[in-house]
C-alpha cells in the first residue's frame, strides 16, 4: 500500500478538513453514548422520587423531583456499608497479591535465566485461553481442603495472582534495557536488589494498571463469592445488592442506587491512579 493511498483511506479521520472533524467527534460521540449511556442512565434512576413512572413506556431522562433517599433505603434494606468492607477485604487481599505476586513472577520471566522458562511462560499464556467457568470447580474444592471454605480469604485466594497481571509485569520488565540490568550484576546486585532499585521504579505504571485491573475483578465477582460464602454476615457487597431485589417486589430505583453505590470505590481508585494508569497502558509497547 502506497502512501498516497494511506493518506487517502484516512483522509476523513483527518484534522485538516471539516469532513474529518465531523466524522472525528462523530464517532467519539457514538462511543460515549454507547459507554457511558448506561451509567447516566443508573444515576438518573437512583434519583427519581416515588412519584415518578419508571414503569412509562417513554421515561424521562432528567428527574423532576430528585431525591436521595434512595440510597437511604438501600442502606435500610441491607447492611450495605458491612458488605462493603468485606468487598474492600477481598478486594485489598487481592491487589496486594497481584502487586507481589504478578512482580516477582513477571521479573523472574523477563530477567532471570532458568530450565523451563519457556516452558512455564507457555503454559501461562495457556490459561488465558480457558474461561473462568472451567476451573471454578477445582478451585472451590482447593479452597475447601484448604478449610478457607466461608471465608473472605478463601474468595481471595484464587485471585492472588493473576495470568494476565503476571504477563503485563513480564513485558514491562522486558522494555528496561538489558545493559542496566547486567551492569547491576556486574557490581554484585542480588535479584531483590535489582527489582527494587531497577525494576521497580521503570514499571510504576503497570504496577497501576494491575491494581486497577485486580480491584475490578475482585470487586465486581458475583459468582465465585456466591459459591464459597454461605453467612449472611460475609457477604460481599455484588452478592449482597441482589438481596434488593424481593421475590415479589422489586424497586429499580433503590437497584439503581445500590448499583451506583457498589460503583464509587471503581471511581475513586480509577481517578487517584488514572496519570499512572495511562503511562502504564504504554510500558512494555516497545522494548528499550
Amino acid at each position: 500500500m502506497t502512501d498516497r493511498t494511506r493518506r487517502r483511506r484516512s483522509r476523513p479521520f483527518g484534522r485538516s478538513t471539516p469532513a474529518g472533524l465531523v466524522a472525528r467527534y462523530t464517532t467519539l460521540l457514538f462511543a460515549a453514548a454507547v459507554t457511558i449511556g448506561p451509567l447516566l442512565w443508573e444515576l438518573s434512576t437512583s434519583l427519581k422520587s416515588k412519584s415518578e413512572d419508571v414503569y412509562t413506556a417513554s421515561p424521562q431522562f432528567v428527574p423532576h423531583h430528585p431525591t436521595l433517599g434512595n440510597y437511604g433505603e438501600v442502606a435500610r434494606t441491607i447492611p450495605v456499608w458491612h458488605f462493603a468492607s468485606n468487598s474492600l477485604v477481598v478486594a485489598g487481599l487481592c491487589v496486594a497479591g497481584n502487586l507481589i505476586g504478578a512482580t516477582i513472577a513477571g521479573f523472574a520471566l523477563a530477567r532471570l535465566q532458568f530450565r523451563g522458562r519457556g516452558l512455564m511462560f507457555g503454559l501461562f499464556l495457556s490459561t488465558l485461553l480457558l474461561p473462568g467457568e472451567v476451573t471454578i470447580i477445582s478451585q472451590f474444592q482447593t479452597v475447601t481442603k484448604l478449610g478457607l471454605g466461608d471465608t473472605l480469604l478463601g474468595v481471595a485466594l484464587p485471585g492472588m495472582i493473576g495470568a494476565l497481571n503476571v504477563l503485563l509485569m513480564r513485558n514491562a520488565f522486558s522494555s528496561i534495557p538489558r545493559d542496566v540490568d547486567e551492569a547491576a550484576v556486574i557490581d554484585g546486585a542480588t535479584v531483590l536488589q535489582r527489582v527494587r532499585f531497577i525494576g521497580l521504579p521503570n514499571v510504576k505504571g503497570t504496577l497501576a494498571v494491575v491494581a486497577i485491573l485486580a480491584f475490578i475483578g475482585a470487586w465486581d465477582d458475583f459468582l465465585w463469592p456466591l459459591l464459597v460464602l454461605q453467612s449472611p454476615d460475609k457477604l460481599t457487597l455484588t452478592v449482597g445488592l441482589s438481596y434488593l431485589k424481593g421475590t415479589f417486589s422489586a424497586d429499580p430505583r433503590t437497584i439503581a442506587a445500590g448499583a451506583m453505590i457498589a460503583l464509587i470505590p471503581i471511581l475513586a481508585l480509577f481517578v487517584s491512579l488514572q496519570r499512572l494508569f495511562f503511562k502504564g497502558v504504554g510500558e512494555g509497547a516497545v522494548k528499550g
